[in-house]
This record gives structure tokens, sequence and C-alpha cells, in this order.
């Protein structure tokens, strides 16, 4: 082809293009031609999966459209989008509908351009399985959303008016994120030739950058190719991040309004959120479970994560998932690591060696010799304070005891054992989930320095956890960058990795992996000794293990308060009120 036809071809794809984005800014609202009128089917409404997209610009009067509303299918969430004079909409239904708190923005196709940035790590595909369905639904829980069936996604493997597509990991073929796309032209003739996105999450857990913004793009891109005007989508007025996101790819607010239906799922959009909202999400996972049975919830100081659950005449208190029936003695128990560490060998539960660093000298350098490396901790504290891990010389021991010591005074040298960091949660004697929780690990992109990826990386595990988890840029952040021949001023090579953290505590930035299924019998059984031998009702035994399939395994230390949540998508917060108020268990869904 001459390079005159080859320009003659893209001022004809332009000019098409171009029309198309007059005649989406002549209507505003999709789906009304230069007149006005409608020029489409009516009342067109498309099954998502997690719940209805009605399209409002497609329905003759407002009756009509909240009776789709009416329709609403339990657990699910049905939205009204393209709400032109969403009064009118409201006063037809008051007290059953409400304006969805979003914004809305929309993409220009025309004008929109691919980056030139290849992705590294990861590539965008189309969902193709059960597996990727359940991956999906693992990260919709994990962000609060809506899962859906994965026999949906089977079912609309074919559709020309759905598009799913999920990022996938290069190396262990993780599913990192997933997006949903609707083709408005191929639901119901959209004159506009609008498309719209919806859903998009990301795994909370990924170290890897950009996820959401190669979604969004690949989507964008999709629909382009497709002959697509725009992109619209819906984000809530507050959720920053992501505004963030689609305002540097090129979207803009346009005056589109989104209704839904008073319900459950959407409570905190219109009442406001209740007083528990300010809990942290260890205690808010409780509290919501409580509050979903009909239990009573009286928070008594929301900083502590305090609160009074009432139901039968009956009230207990807890403090996240430490309650009255743990007794002072079973937290004593707990609290002092030297304790634990008895009980553990006398109900034969394997442990790494130990010593006290108050041995002498020549002791301690004996001990470190035998080990090889060891771990630095205090007797006593919690969330991974003051525990250095993985130290091989005596002047990093005797650094790390300086540590220790400003949690509390009594510190432990103990044997430095190679494996993974593995969390078993055990509520009234029986395994409810295990999880693999991995140290904190950035990803180079040549660009940012150590210190800024790990800034970074801190930021999206913070607004993931609403504000749990973070990595602080303190002493053992920077021993271990050095360990790994760097420092937080160095740039890290394009797609290189480098853990920043030891300790996988969710406090400090590690992330939880469900592995409950692949539990080996031995770490299982050792898990309930270690529950009777404290004679606790809740806990998180911490092991190190080579693989959670294998049975070796040694047992590091007991939590009388583990958090709950992020175990998704094991019942924690479920059993643990089975075990407050076993009679609500028994209740009709």
């Amino acid at each position: 082809m001459t390079e005159g036809r080859k320009a003659g071809r893209r001022n004809a794809m332009g000019h098409r293009l171009k029309r198309m984005r007059d005649q989406s800014m002549r209507a505003t609202i999709p789906g009304a031609d230069e007149s006005g009128q409608h020029s489409v089917p009516g009342n067109v409404v498309v099954d998502c999966g997690w719940g209805r997209l009605a399209f409002a610009q497609t329905f003759d009067t407002a009756t009509e459209l909240v009776e789709v509303l009416r329709g609403e299918e339990s657990a699910k969430r049905d939205i009204a989008f393209y709400i032109r004079d969403p009064h009118v909409v409201l006063a037809a239904a008051p007290q059953e509908i409400f304006l969805d708190p979003s914004h809305t923005y929309r993409l220009d196709l025309a004008t929109y351009r691919a980056s030139k940035t290849p992705q590294r790590g990861y590539f965008v595909r189309r969902l193709c399985s059960e597996a990727d369905a359940k991956a999906v639904n693992r990260i919709y829980r994990a962000r609060g959303m809506v899962p859906v069936d994965p026999d949906f996604f089977w079912r609309q493997r074919d559709s020309r008016t759905l598009t799913f597509l999920v990022v996938e990991h290069d190396d262990t073929g993780e599913i990192l994120g997933a997006i949903t796309g609707v083709d408005h032209t191929r639901a119901f003739g959209d004159p506009a030739h609008g498309s719209s996105l919806w859903c998009l999450a990301v795994d909370p857990r990924t170290s890897q950058p950009g996820i959401g913004e190669a979604l969004v793009r690949r989507l964008a891109e999709l629909f382009q190719a497709r002959g697509a005007a725009f992109l619209d989508l819906s984000v809530l007025h507050d959720n920053e991040s992501a505004i963030a996101l689609y305002e540097k790819l090129g979207f803009k607010r346009i005056p589109v309004f989104t209704l839904k239906r008073k319900n459950t799922i959407n409570e905190k959009l219109f009442i406001g959120p209740p007083p528990e909202e300010q809990l942290n999400p260890y205690a808010r996972v409780i509290v919501d479970e409580a509050r979903r049975r009909g239990i009573g919830v009286e928070v008594l100081d929301a900083e502590g994560g305090f609160f009074k659950l009432s139901w039968g005449g009956r009230a207990v208190t807890c403090r996240e998932s430490l309650s009255e029936l743990t007794t002072a003695v079973a937290m004593s128990r707990c609290d002092d690591k030297a304790v634990t560490r008895r009980l553990m060998e006398a109900a034969g539960v394997p442990v790494p060696r130990q010593i006290s660093a108050s041995a002498t000298a020549s002791e301690r350098a004996a001990f470190l010799e035998a080990c090889g490396a060891v771990v630095v901790k205090p007797a006593r504290g919690e969330q991974g304070r003051g525990v250095v891990v993985g130290i091989e010389t005596i002047a990093d021991m005797d650094a790390a005891i300086e540590t220790s010591a400003r949690v509390h005074p009594e510190i432990l040298i103990e044997e430095y054992v190679q494996g993974d960091d593995l969390r078993v949660v055990v509520i009234n004697g029986e395994i409810i989930a295990a999880a693999l929780r991995k140290p904190p690990e950035i990803l180079g992109d040549g660009k940012k320095s150590i210190g800024e990826l790990i800034e970074s990386l801190s930021r999206r595990r913070s607004k993931a956890t609403q504000g749990e988890s973070s990595i602080p840029l303190d002493d053992e952040t920077r021993r271990c960058v050095q360990a790994g021949g760097y420092d937080l001023e160095a740039i890290l090579p394009r797609g290189m990795a480098l853990q920043v953290r030891k300790t996988a505590n969710l406090h400090t930035g590690g992330t939880l992996h469900d592995v409950t299924a692949e539990l080996a019998p031995e770490i299982a059984a050792s898990a309930l000794k270690a529950a009777r031998a404290i004679d606790i009702p809740v806990a998180g035994m911490d092991f190190i293990v080579e693989d959670p399939e294998c049975g070796r395994h040694f047992f590091i230390e007991a939590n009388e308060r583990p958090g709950l949540a992020n175990h998704e998508p094991q019942p924690t917060a479920e059993r643990f009120i089975d075990l407050l108020f076993p009679l609500s268990a028994a209740r009709p869904e």
C-alpha cells in the first residue's frame, strides 16, 4: 500500500471518529439522536453478573425504570445509569431508590492514544476459565465488591456485549486484577456508539504497579478498535486514587447521574457511615457479621477496637477478635514468648533453638555460629515490633538487641529457620484459615529510587487495608535493602524484585495468601495442639514452613488477637460469631 493510500485511510478513520465524537458531544446522554428522540429499543437492561445495568436513556417513564430496580435480586447490585433527570425518578420512589454519590467520567476514544511504555511482569487477557473466575471473585471479596457466579462468566464467554479482562502474572500465573466492559452498540444499537467500564479491581496484595492502568488502557483500546466513540465509567466521589488514574488517562467529568436501590449492600451510601465505620478493619469485619445476623453492636472505643455485642439477653465485650472468652491466663501464655515456647515443647510441637539475650557474649557468639543466622525479638510484643530477622554477624546481633529492647527489656535470640511465614487461625478447636504471609517486595521500574518505590507500595498497602498496613522506612528496612546490595537512593533496574523487609507482618507491609485447602495434616495437628496447650478459644498460630503442603514446620509464636480480615474466602468472622453466639448460626439465609 502506498504512503498516500495509508494517509488517506488514516484521515478517513480520523474523520469517522471525529463524527462519532461530535455526535456524542451533541447528545450528552447516549442513545438520543440529534433531535433528542430515542432511536433504540426500549427498557434495555444488561445482566453483568454482580447485578443488572439499566440504561435509563432507553426508558420512556420513571415508573418503568423504578420497576426494574424493584426487581433487583438478593445479594445483587442493580444500577440505573445515564439518568437525565434524577429528581424526577427519585420522586417516583423516594423510599426505595437513592442518588448514588458517584461521578461519571468519559474518555474520548477519538483522541485517546495508547501508551508507548511496554508492560513488564504481567499481561492483560480475556477471562477464560473457572479458575480465572474464582480468582476474580477472591479479588472482588477482598475489595468489598459483589462476587459473580463463576458459571455466569462461562456463559458469557462468547458474549459480544460483555467483555471480561484479567491481568496475569508472567511467572506465577496469578490473577492480579480484573475489569468489565459493556459495548453499548452491541447491547442496544446505541447511535452514539458508546461503551462503559465497570468493576475495575486490583488484588490488594500485589506489589506490581500499574495493574489498574493496564486494564483500563486495554479495555479502551479494545473498544476503540471496535469503533466506539467513548468509554464511560462511574466512580465514588471520594475514591481519590481511582479518580487520579482516570484523569491521568484523559477521562473528563460529564453531567450524567446514577441511581441505585436501597439495599444492605448500598446502605452506607444512603444513610452515611455507621458509628462502627470508625473501627479498624479487624474489628469491623466482626461487627459487620454481627449486624448481618441482627446482633446488637455498641462501639465502646473505636480507636482501640473495643465493642460490645448483644443478642438473646447475653452481651460479650470484644477487642477485635479478643473476647471475654479468652482468659487472662491464656493471654499471659501468649504474651510471654518464653512461656509459649515451653508449653509447645511440652506438647510436642516443633520449635527452633533459642537462648536469652542475657547470656554472655561468648554464649551468644557460639549460638550464632551454631545456627548460622538468628532472629532477635522481644519476649513480649505484637505486630512484629522489634523483631529483626536474618542476623548473621555479632555486630548486627548487638544492634538488633538494642532495637528489640525499645519494645521490651527481655530479649530472645532464636535460630533463624529458612522458609515461609504461615498463619493458622484456630477458633473453638477448629482450623478455620491458613495463609502464607509474605514480606513486602518492590519491583524496579528503572526510574524511581528504592525509597520512592517503597513509599509508593506503602501507600497502596495502606489504602488496601484502610490504613492498617504500611512499610516503615526504619533501620530494619534500610538493613534489608543494604543486604540486597542497594541503598534507598539507588535506582532499582526495571523488572528486578527486591524484598524490603524480612518479617511478613501485615502491619509492616506483608500480604496474606490463602492456603487453607493445601495445609499439611502435620501442621494442622500442631496448630490444634498449640491451641489446647495454651487453652485459648481463638488464636493465630505462626509457623515457619518449607511449603504448606509439606509436613516440616517450626512453631514461632501464638497470637491471642489474630486479625480476621484479609483471609478471604475463609469464614473467619462467621466462625468467631458462632463461638460467641452459637444459636445465631442457625439462621435462615
